[in-house]
């Protein structure tokens, strides 16, 4: 059982390693956090083309895949593994949607995160250039460039264009701002650590201790072989200290609770004169 849980620990770890975007970068010895910017989000513009219109929406998260949409069908939506997804739509009168392409612009397995610093000029403030990548649709490379303008609130993104394969949006935001990489980054008094950060901490304490104690079992079993000949239960070390581990244990809740368990004076009835 213990090396069943140590499996799953490493699986997790190892999973956790190989995310191909975590929302935090460092470039041009500026750091960005972009965890705040986590979330589905959908940006969308509209073509006119009388008689018609096409309506181009793009549903994106930046940090974590798409999740399936609930009363929509398979074919007009992209499938799992997906943290872009730019939808065409033609728009003829009332209740004439037709979905007539579907294109993952970012997917998990082909992310190939590229950032880099933007530098202020003219009227745009410094920011940061964030491209994912996707697959081809119809022998294109399909990716979503989104640019991060530095800026105290946080706007709406914009849906900029659509060109040879690439879907651009601007977004203002103080993510956008970065922060340099030898500034403090340990959270103001008034803010707790991050629960993820805390629960990872505990996780690798826990990693360490069973690791520990597994190599305290595996060396201790393989110098009762070698030097003793034992087997079986005679190659645990200090086999008579862990037999009586639940003695001890048992004895030690004893004295608990008998510290704890309130007396009851012999003398009740009496009155002290």
């Amino acid at each position: 059982l213990a090396f069943a849980n140590l499996l799953f620990i490493i699986g997790a770890a190892a999973q956790d390693g190989n995310d191909p975007f975590n929302c935090r970068v460092r470039t041009n010895d500026l750091t960005y956090d972009l965890t705040p910017l986590q979330g589905e989000r959908t940006v969308s513009r509209t073509r006119e083309t009388p008689p018609s219109s096409w309506v181009d929406s793009v549903r994106f998260d930046l940090c974590a895949d798409l999740k399936l949409q609930d009363g929509v069908a398979a074919s007009d939506q992209c499938h799992g593994g997906t943290r872009a997804c730019l939808t065409k739509t033609n728009r003829k009168g009332e209740n004439s949607d037709r979905v007539v392409a579907v294109i993952p612009l970012a997917q998990s397995s082909a992310l190939d995160p590229k950032y880099s610093h933007i530098a202020p000029a003219n009227d745009n403030p410094k920011g940061l250039s964030l491209t994912l990548h996707g697959g081809e649709y119809t022998s294109v490379a399909q990716s979503l460039t989104v640019t991060l303008y530095c800026s105290t609130t946080e706007s709406e993104p914009q849906f900029t264009s659509y060109e040879n394969g690439e879907v651009k949006l601007m977004w203002s935001t103080p993510a956008g701002c970065g922060m340099a990489a030898d500034e403090d980054t340990k959270p103001p008094p008034d803010q707790t650590p991050d629960p993820e950060e805390v629960g990872s901490g505990i996780g690798w304490f826990f990693l360490v201790l069973l690791l520990t104690f597994m190599s305290y079992l595996a060396l201790g079993a393989y110098y009762n072989y070698s030097t003793y000949g034992a087997t079986g239960f005679d190659l645990i070390p200090h086999r008579d200290f862990w037999r009586d581990v639940p003695y001890m244990i048992r004895d030690v809740l004893d004295h608990l609770c008998t510290s704890f368990r309130p007396r009851h004076s012999s003398r009740r009835g009496y009155i002290a004169v």
